[in-house]
């Protein structure tokens, strides 16, 4: 075991040279990136080294090749035929090389082969897959949950100054702290949070991701699938002060800025991602569940934030709503603010983003407040959205890459039965 050290050493000092970071950065995506979203991926080349970037692609998330029953064909969509995708794709947006890391459930002792070791340290970047985040933790890291070879050699190719990029389950393995793992808005709310996953019900893995990601809890395909009540639930249970969510198609930019001496984040892409701020919740007393006094922020392309101050910088495109709210009154009050999949559409969800065009069309409506409710009962949860004075409400909106965007900053969020 020592002389298996001493080689996993000789071979981290003899990495390619990356910036002087204190680490590197984090792009995290929320799932359902498209082929077709540059602004993602050239984002990433450039974060890796533009045209000297070299990506490692690590789809251990997916299923092996031998659970696919179209492996070896033109629809397989395993481990392996997802890296090789990737792989090539990032190449036509400009990197120097990328490569599949070979690691998966079919090959998981390759996550001490020297040679995927090596082929690991010759990376400036790194791209995680989506899928599952249990076959992450199960191929990347041992049975106690401690580092294997392959990501001890990546968090060092990380600390050196590699960006790390994640999709879906790639990105829900970054976070530190509590990790969700399943589950739908209703039930969170019904029932209660559980350590082992089960249908609908909201569980989470205690002892989190890989850590990389530390500024609170993290989730993905999050407006599509209606997910703002599952984390303030897991953020209220597990006492986390921040959660964040990160919509499809969009991704959040995490890294230092040498010039404020802070972590900035930005969001790029499609969509926007959600901040939510507990520090001020208060619980209802009732036998069923009720929190009150949750602040949302909804961040859209452009838009920054610095987590140590929990300072928002809104991009220069977007214009404050305050004065020039185009509709009189708010949106008629919703029954499925979270997009249950229970009521099912022609895409699995009748109503995706119910809370985001219910909650912006507020900002854009001289109206201080509208509800929704959930669309399952016994009991009903009510969720009412407050332009609150006390916490300065405030939205925004302009045109960015041709498409009109609304962000909104501290939006009370109260979640009670009804």
């Amino acid at each position: 075991m020592i002389g298996s050290v001493i080689r996993y050493t000789l071979m981290l000092a003899l990495l390619l040279p990356l910036p002087a970071l204190a680490a590197g950065p984090l792009l995290l995506v929320g799932g359902g990136l498209k082929d077709d979203n540059a602004v993602i991926y050239q984002r990433l080349v450039q974060l890796a080294g533009g045209s000297q970037a070299r990506i490692g692609v690590i789809t251990a998330a997916s299923i092996p090749p031998s659970q696919d029953p179209d492996a070896g064909t033109a629809n397989a969509r395993n481990s392996k035929s997802n890296g090789e995708f990737y792989a090539q794709l990032l190449k036509t947006y400009g990197a120097q090389d990328a490569q599949w890391i070979p690691i998966d459930l079919d090959s998981i002792g390759n996550n001490s082969n020297p040679q995927v070791i090596a082929q690991i340290n010759g990376m400036t970047g790194f791209f995680f897959g989506g899928g599952d985040q249990a076959r992450l933790t199960q191929t990347l890291q041992t049975a106690t949950r401690a580092d294997t070879p392959a990501l001890a050699a990546i968090r060092a190719r990380h600390a050196a100054g590699a960006v790390l990029a994640g999709s879906s389950a790639g990105t829900a393995i970054m976070v530190g702290g509590p990790m969700i793992t399943g589950g739908e808005s209703y039930p969170a709310l019904r029932y209660g949070v559980y350590t082992t996953p089960g249908g609908d019900d909201l569980s989470y893995d205690m002892q989190g991701g890989f850590g990389f990601f530390s500024h609170g809890l993290l989730d993905t395909h999050f407006s599509e699938r209606g997910r703002q009540g599952r984390i303030v639930r897991l953020a209220d249970y597990t006492n986390v002060p921040f959660a964040y969510g990160v919509d499809e198609d969009t991704a959040l930019l995490v890294q230092d800025n040498p010039s404020l001496g802070q972590v900035e984040m930005e969001v790029l892409g499609s969509n926007g991602v959600f901040i939510f701020d507990l520090r001020n919740k208060q619980r209802g007393t009732g036998s069923s569940y009720a929190l009150y006094d949750v602040l949302a922020s909804y961040l859209t392309a452009g838009d920054r934030y610095r987590p140590a101050n929990q300072q928002f910088v809104i991009a220069s495109g977007k214009t404050s709503l305050r004065g020039r709210e185009y509709y009189s009154s708010a949106m008629t009050a919703t029954g499925d603010i979270f997009s249950s999949p229970n009521n099912s559409g022609a895409n699995g969800r009748r109503n995706p983003r119910e809370f985001v065009k219910v909650s912006t069309d507020l900002f854009d409506s001289r109206s201080t407040s509208t509800l929704g409710r959930t669309y399952e009962s016994n009991p009903r949860f009510r969720v009412d959205l407050i332009k609150s004075t006390t916490f300065d409400s405030h939205g925004y909106q302009g045109v960015i890459n041709g498409k009109r965007l609304t962000s909104y900053l501290r939006l009370r969020v109260d979640m009670r039965p009804n």
